[in-house]
């Protein structure tokens, strides 16, 4: 069942880290949101990025962290996994896949004359700095899986004050 466990966690984060370097890399060849037809059809494949890939991948990674907790002793006493699961299940939906989701709407409907094009791209700083933290997270938590760290003297501090 172990064996198991870190399979499916571990597929879960090449595909999570993969989607994630992907999207920081079609974000440098986004063209300008006046430039609509280019710039709807490069949202849509982000967002689609974000919703068939990433969107698996971190619910994939999640859960096979949730089960590695319960199956593997030594992850129950390290906090720095279930900090860093919090942390990508939440930057996952607020600020990469409802953001990717919402451009690619409004690009389409930009491109349908629905819109206006000016307000386009109002969210690429945010949503390119967030992947950016996303990223450096999931490697965190990659050097500190295979590290494993045990952290005795924040859990020594921590029951000295209790």
């Amino acid at each position: 069942m172990r064996h198991l466990v870190k399979f499916l966690h571990t597929m879960g984060a090449i595909g999570l880290m993969g989607a994630m370097v992907s999207l920081i890399v079609l974000f440098s060849f986004l063209p300008e949101p006046a430039v609509v037809a280019e710039s709807a059809r490069m949202r849509a494949g982000m967002g689609g990025n974000a919703e068939w890939v990433f969107l698996p991948s971190m619910a994939l990674t999640l859960i096979g962290g949730l089960l590695a907790f319960a199956v593997n002793r030594a992850y129950q006493d390290a906090g720095w996994a279930l900090a860093t699961g919090i942390i990508i299940f939440e930057w996952g939906f607020v600020a990469v896949v409802g953001p990717m989701q919402n451009e690619a709407l409004l690009a389409a409907r930009a491109l349908a004359g629905e819109f206006d094009p000016a307000g386009l791209g109002k969210t690429l700083s945010a949503e390119r700095n967030s992947l950016w933290v996303m990223f450096d997270v999931a490697s965190a938590n990659v050097v500190l899986g295979v590290w494993r760290p045990r952290f005795v003297w924040l859990k020594s501090a921590v029951m000295a004050r209790d």
